[in-house]
């Protein structure tokens, strides 16, 4: 908990920059960019956080990787800050909060939808307008498959699921069944 605590508030000092010089999109897809770069390189990660390394080499190896990945100033500096602090192993969790406060500042809205087949544009497009209505924010769609779910679809907006498939719906029924509820 303490973790996410100082992550969230060194996610909201960034934030807090982008807005003020209005960098608040490109700070996310930087911190994006560095996040994937980390997660896909493993022994960057290891060489990054191990205090068996010299912390001058370890710190050099992050600046060359900061100037290859041709990242702002602000967000140069800040990973540089987050090292320097022993804290650059909880930059996923500093990303992810970036996220949820940017888009709170922008009054965006993530959802996941989940259906059993593809669905249309149309279908995709009525279901978002009515997740708009709902939230009162700009919503942003992840549309995935999976057909373990029978039929209809799942819908979550953070942490509101709502689930209107088939395979919950029989499920229910069956647990109606066993509590001698049917017919």
């Amino acid at each position: 908990m303490k973790n996410l605590a100082l992550a969230r508030r060194y996610a909201k000092a960034l934030l807090l920059i982008g807005k003020e010089d209005g960098q608040m999109d490109t700070y996310r897809r930087e911190l994006e960019s560095v996040c994937s770069v980390f997660q896909e390189n493993d022994n960057l990660r290891q060489i990054l956080s191990n205090p068996l390394y010299a912390r001058a080499a370890r710190r050099q190896i992050l600046e060359t990787v900061v100037q290859k990945l041709d990242l702002s100033r602000v967000m140069q500096s800040f990973l540089l800050l987050l090292f320097d602090k022993g804290r650059v192993e909880r930059l996923k969790d500093v990303e992810r909060s970036y996220q949820q406060l940017a888009d709170a500042f922008q009054n965006i809205a993530r959802a996941q939808i989940t259906s059993a087949v593809a669905l249309g544009d149309a279908a995709v497009e009525g279901i978002r307008a009515a997740l708009v209505r709902m939230t009162n924010r700009d919503v942003v769609l992840a549309v995935d498959e999976d057909p373990r779910i029978i039929g209809g679809i799942v819908t979550k907006v953070g942490d509101l699921v709502y689930d209107g498939s088939i395979r919950t719906q029989l499920r229910n029924l069956r647990e109606s069944f066993k509590r001698g509820e049917g017919i």
